[in-house]
């Protein structure tokens, strides 16, 4: 018998003065057995990273034609596609010819440069696609706010990032890696 997804609700509260976005959102993940903490709350920080009305979760983890997150316009086509880790370069390829916008949030530390440093010259040339590189100590940090039922915070201002739940507040270091080119 499959052991199935856990189920963790978050209500965020976003304030992204860089964007003026505002809002907050109740949010339910599904974190697949495979799944960690860490890689669950970098795709709840991607969410509000990018946050709007039309943002929803993929399954990503599970299919391989699909993001963790994206926005779809009304039509169905893919205007943005965010994976987080670090995707096949091939999965990263496709995903590029298929959304206007494509954002890779990578981490784990020496493994995530690795894996740049083996496919960034490839990442060349896909013109739409970010790499955005997370240090481990911040995806770690960010783990231990995971609980089934969360109250989280996140601020984004003058390019810092900030989330807490109430008790702990852990600034998340963003550093780009390839930036699309418009």
């Amino acid at each position: 018998m499959a052991i199935k997804a856990t189920i963790f609700k978050a209500n965020l509260q976003i304030a992204d003065m860089e964007r003026h976005y505002y809002q907050n959102h109740v949010i339910t993940l599904a974190r697949h057995p495979s799944e960690t903490d860490e890689r669950m709350m970098v795709r709840l920080l991607a969410f509000a990273l990018h946050a709007d009305q039309y943002l929803e979760f993929g399954q990503g983890m599970t299919a391989d034609d699909e993001a963790d997150l994206w926005r779809k316009d009304f039509t169905g086509a893919i205007d943005l596609w965010i994976d987080v880790g670090i995707p096949d370069e091939k999965l990263v390829r496709k995903a590029c010819g298929r959304s206007r916008e494509v954002v890779v949030y990578s981490y784990g530390g020496h493994v995530a440069d690795r894996w740049f440093a083996q496919y960034g010259r490839h990442f060349g040339r896909f013109k739409n696609l970010s790499v955005i590189n997370l240090p481990m100590e911040n995806t770690c940090a960010i783990a231990m706010l995971a609980q089934r039922s969360m109250q989280l915070q996140c601020i984004i201002q003058d390019g810092q990032v900030w989330l807490s739940d109430g008790n702990h507040s852990i600034q998340v270091e963003r550093t780009v890696l390839k930036e699309a080119s418009a």
